[in-house]
């Protein structure tokens, strides 16, 4: 071989190498808005910790040839207004394809505005409002609706002779939304609601509320609110001597309520996404890493962010390295049966809702148990 085709030959190997490297260090981002600090910071800390786990496992598993993904964490303290800014800051960053969060639903819609305008595909994991995937064709979410959720618990509710109800809700969207819901679904069974009690964000002492709604003699109370609150309706219940069954969202089933509720929490009923004792393998998975890397058991909020930081990324590998904002948004639409640890989801194309179930829960002795 002479000088020249040994030169040729050297430049072109470099240029090769040079290519794989290029190919080898592109990095895809996506951002992630989370409540960190502030009321709602123990949620965000379950996300994160789901999200790290998720994006280990994906990049370790060679499912994106040529590329890894990071996530960008940034604290939307729970307030409309910083999310806003958030997504102003993920939006004017080429780097960043797609978006998960944020936790609740007046959150997400705030920022999801900006996203939609702007053309960034949207992920909430427990954004359950029915008007949140309305804000755009960008926004999608893994968690059934109180449009869903409220009929549901229901019929359910129904099928045990309870029909007549009060309700006590946290006075926010979201709160609204699954009061409202459950409310038309079981007045449609032909039942009653005696009346309904809502509560400011950070409100402990239920006792009031309590006295007030029983002196109408419904067969049983609905719950709208977060785990923290619902330990203290319990409790307070318990104190107060009200034997009155209680009903709730999927919202309170956490480990945590558990703890802090006692034997108060015996007998709730509740609907959820998520079943932490289920023999399926990637369920065993997930609950086994995660004690072991958290020293917790994982609740539903944990499992609800894994399985969407796994939805996001699947989309991201289903288009590969070249992937946009648009091809995101697109694959997204497509999911169909992921195998998540929630169940199996598959979007509406059109509407961009999950289709997947919900199971139903009681607390027995202590723990929750699954009712078939």
């Amino acid at each position: 071989m002479n000088m020249k085709k040994v030169l040729v030959a050297a430049v072109t190997l470099a240029a090769m190498l040079m290519a794989s490297v290029a190919q080898a260090d592109k990095v895809i981002k996506l951002g992630y808005t989370l409540p960190l600090t502030g009321s709602h910071a123990q949620y965000g800390e379950l996300f994160r910790n789901s999200a790290k786990m998720q994006l280990e496992e994906f990049n370790k598993s060679g499912k994106l040839k040529g590329a890894t993904v990071e996530i960008q964490f940034e604290d939307s303290k729970s307030d409309p207004k910083e999310a806003i800014n958030i997504a102003r800051k993920f939006v004017d960053d080429e780097q960043i394809v797609g978006v998960l969060g944020d936790f609740t639903s007046t959150v997400s819609m705030a920022c999801g505005r900006v996203y939609a305008m702007e053309g960034m595909p949207q992920l909430s994991q427990t954004a359950s409002h029915p008007d949140f995937t309305k804000v755009g064709k960008y926004q999608f979410r893994n968690i059934t609706t109180q449009a869903f959720e409220g009929p549901f618990v229901a019929k359910w509710a129904k099928s045990l002779d309870f029909s007549k109800f009060a309700i006590i809700a946290i006075q926010n969207d979201w709160g609204i939304s699954a009061a409202e819901n459950f409310a038309e679904a079981i007045k449609g069974l032909g039942g009653e609601v005696t009346g309904i009690e809502y509560f400011n964000p950070g409100n402990r002492d239920f006792r009031s509320i309590l006295t007030k709604v029983v002196r109408e003699k419904p067969q049983a109370i609905y719950l709208c609110m977060m785990y923290e609150e619902g330990a203290m309706v319990l409790q307070q219940r318990h104190q107060l001597g009200i034997d009155v069954p209680v009903f709730g969202t999927s919202s309170l089933y956490s480990p945590k309520l558990l703890e802090l509720a006692g034997d108060a929490a015996n007998g709730m009923y509740l609907s959820t996404t998520f079943m932490p004792d289920s023999p399926e393998e990637h369920v065993v998975h997930f609950v086994t890493e995660y004690e072991k890397r958290y020293n917790s058991a994982p609740s539903m909020f944990a499992a609800q962010a894994y399985d969407a930081v796994g939805i996001m990324l699947d989309a991201v590998a289903k288009v590969g390295p070249e992937v946009t904002r648009d091809s995101l948004r697109d694959a997204l639409a497509a999911t169909k049966d992921y195998p998540g640890v929630t169940g199996s989801t598959t979007f509406d194309p059109e509407t961009r809702e999950p289709v997947k179930g919900l199971a139903r829960m009681q607390v027995v002795n202590g723990a929750y148990k699954l009712v078939k």
